[in-house]
């Protein structure tokens, strides 16, 4: 019995793995499709397409995939009729949310995430309602093994960033939206392609959460993930690292 219970154990994790593989493949997926479809399909003149394929190869997507991806977007059939929508709300302990979209059907995307909302002690704010919490700002991210900290703010500094943020994690490069393409490019000629570049939604200030209201708001960030239409989630949220190590373990 041990044995076979410890056999459905790792099938039910290896389903769990592979459920969130195949949904972040349909993230990329569409942001590859609406990218070749508002640009050219050629990542060198398309610098939105250029980086969905960086993030796409990132997360070990096939090339197959990639180049489906892309081909529905630059074919402009049916299926690629995504729209960009945001949507704005509250979650525990007044957290700003910020939640990115792209959907083939409003209606339906938007009665899923109030509901989402709603569920986990959040509530849907009106367009703009939050936005105004956050600096809307161009990001680079590169991994903690690609330079030391000293080396990456050189770098930005000279490639025309506003700020950089190093921690365990990696170097976070922030620059004026307009700036991004530039940046992105110097700091690949010496770094090497980084693991992300787009757009991104930074919060100006931060509201400390206690327990009960972090493990809230980190069940209604995960559930708005989970939804295959959202592509992106930014919130003005801070959770003490011994706090979210419990959390999370």
């Amino acid at each position: 019995m041990a044995g076979h219970s410890a056999f459905k154990n790792i099938m039910h994790k290896k389903g769990r793995a592979d459920a969130l593989r195949a949904r972040a493949f349909s993230k990329l997926g569409r942001e590859l499709t609406v990218a070749a479809k508002l640009g050219m399909p050629d990542p060198d003149f398309n610098p939105r397409l250029r980086a969905a394929i960086q993030a796409a190869r990132a997360a070990n997507m096939p090339k197959d995939n990639i180049e489906r991806a892309i081909k529905k977007g630059s074919g402009g059939g049916e299926d690629a009729n995504y729209e960009e929508v945001r949507y704005e709300g509250f979650g525990p302990g007044g957290v700003a949310i910020i939640v990115e979209a792209l959907t083939d059907n409003r209606n339906r995307t938007a009665g899923d995430i109030r509901t989402t909302f709603g569920k986990h002690g959040g509530t849907m704010g009106a367009a703009n309602s939050v936005s105004h919490q956050f600096e809307r700002v161009g990001e680079v991210f590169y991994p903690a093994g690609a330079a030391t900290g000293d080396q990456m703010f050189e770098a930005a500094l000279d490639a025309g960033a506003g700020d950089v943020v190093s921690d365990e994690s990696g170097h976070a490069v922030y620059c004026a939206p307009d700036d991004l393409g530039r940046v992105r490019d110097a700091l690949e000629k010496r770094f090497g392609a980084p693991e992300r570049a787009k757009l991104a939604w930074r919060p100006q200030v931060t509201i400390p959460l206690g327990e009960d209201a972090a493990r809230t708001l980190l069940r209604l960030l995960g559930a708005l993930e989970e939804n295959d239409d959202v592509q992106t989630v930014a919130a003005n949220y801070e959770i003490a690292d011994d706090l979210m190590a419990r959390l999370m373990g």
